[in-house]
C-alpha cells in the first residue's frame, strides 16, 4: 500500500514524465537568489498531470530564515491543494561552517515563519538520515516529515518518527514514496489543512398546533396576548417580508392584524371562502416556510 512520486529540480526536464505517479515535489528557490528556471513549467506539467503538488526552497542557512521565507512564498504562491518543504541539508559550500545550531535555528524559524504566512496549507521538512539524527535536536518537522535514505526499500526508512514521505531512490531523478493509500488520500490529507466551512446556522421551527391554538387564542383574550410567542414571531417574520403585515405589528400576538394577514397569504396561495379564514394549515404554513426558511413539525 503507498503511492509513488518525484521530486523535480532544473536538471530534470520541463516536462518529466508522470506515469505512475501520483505526485511530484518542484525545487522552487534556493538561498536568497537563485530560482528554479523549469519551476512554473515543472508545476503546471504535474497539475496537467492530475498529481498533487509540493513546493520546495532549499536553504542558504547563514541567511536570514523570513528573507528567504519570503522570496520563496512570493515566487511559488503556493495554492490551494498544494503541501510545501523546507529542504533541511547543508552540505555544499554555502552551508559549510555554519554552525549546527543555527541550522536548527534556521529551520524552526524558517518554518514558523511560512506556517504563520499558510496557516491553512501542509508546511513540512525534507531531511535525510544524518540531518534527522545528527543535526536535528527536537524533532521538529512542522506538519509532516519527508525522510529520505536512498538505497532502502520504498516505505522502509528505518527511523523510528512518523514520517510522510520518503525519497528512497537519487538518481537521475529522486523517486520518492507516500505512506497514503492513493491519491484521492493524499489530496484529502492536503485539504485537511484547510479551514472547515462554517455551519449553516440552523433553521427556525414551529410547531403548527401551536400557530393555530395561538391564531385561536390570542384574538380573543387581552390586547398582546401571545400564546406560544416564540412560533407566532417566526411566521410573522415571514409575513412582514411578504408585504402583508406592517413590522410594528410583528410582536408574536396572533392577534386579528396577523390573522388578516395570514388570510391574505391564504389567498395569495390560492384558497378561499372559510379557507382562508387566517387560521394556519399545514399546506399554507409549509409553502410559506419553504419561501422564507423556517420549519414546520
Amino acid at each position: 500500500m503507498g503511492i509513488y512520486g518525484q521530486d523535480w529540480a532544473s536538471y530534470q526536464s520541463a516536462t518529466p514524465e508522470t506515469t505512475g505517479l501520483a505526485f511530484a515535489i518542484v525545487k522552487v528557490t534556493e538561498g536568497p537568489d537563485y530560482t528554479n528556471p523549469r519551476f512554473a513549467q515543472q508545476r503546471a506539467h504535474a497539475h496537467a498531470a492530475g498529481l498533487v503538488v509540493g513546493l520546495y526552497h532549499y536553504p542558504h542557512m547563514a541567511d536570514s530564515p523570513a528573507a528567504e521565507a519570503d522570496r520563496f512564498l512570493k515566487i511559488a504562491q503556493p495554492k490551494a491543494g498544494e503541501f510545501v518543504v523546507l529542504d533541511w541539508e547543508g552540505y555544499d559550500k554555502s552551508n559549510s561552517g555554519v554552525p549546527k545550531a543555527t541550522q536548527i535555528a534556521y529551520r524552526d524559524a524558517w518554518l514558523k515563519h511560512v506556517k504563520e504566512k499558510l496557516p491553512h496549507a501542509p508546511v513540512g521538512l525534507y531531511a535525510n538520515v544524518d540531518y534527522w539524527t545528527n543535526v536535528d535536536r527536537t524533532s521538529n518537522c512542522g506538519d509532516f516529515l519527508w525522510i529520505a535514505t536512498a538505497g532502502r526499500a520504498a516505505g522502509a526508512p528505518g527511523i523510528e518518527h512518523e514520517w510522510m514521505f520518503h525519497q528512497y531512490s537519487a538518481s537521475d531523478v529522486d523517486h520518492d514514496y507516500c505512506r497514503l493509500a492513493d491519491a484521492d488520500a493524499l489530496r484529502s490529507w492536503v485539504a485537511s489543512f484547510a479551514p472547515k466551512p462554517a455551519p449553516a446556522p440552523a433553521k427556525p421551527a414551529v410547531s403548527l398546533a401551536n400557530v393555530i391554538a395561538a391564531a385561536r387564542h390570542d384574538p380573543k383574550a387581552a390586547q398582546g396576548a401571545a400564546l406560544h410567542r416564540a412560533d407566532v414571531q417566526v411566521v410573522e417574520k415571514a409575513l412582514v417580508a411578504e408585504g402583508l403585515l406592517r413590522s410594528e405589528w410583528s410582536d408574536g400576538s396572533f392577534g386579528t392584524k396577523t390573522v388578516g394577514a395570514y388570510g391574505a397569504w391564504q389567498r395569495r396561495c390560492g384558497y378561499q371562502g372559510t379557507d382562508a379564514d387566517g387560521i394556519p394549515g399545514r399546506d399554507s404554513l409549509g409553502k410559506l416556510a419553504a419561501k422564507h426558511g423556517f420549519l414546520v413539525h
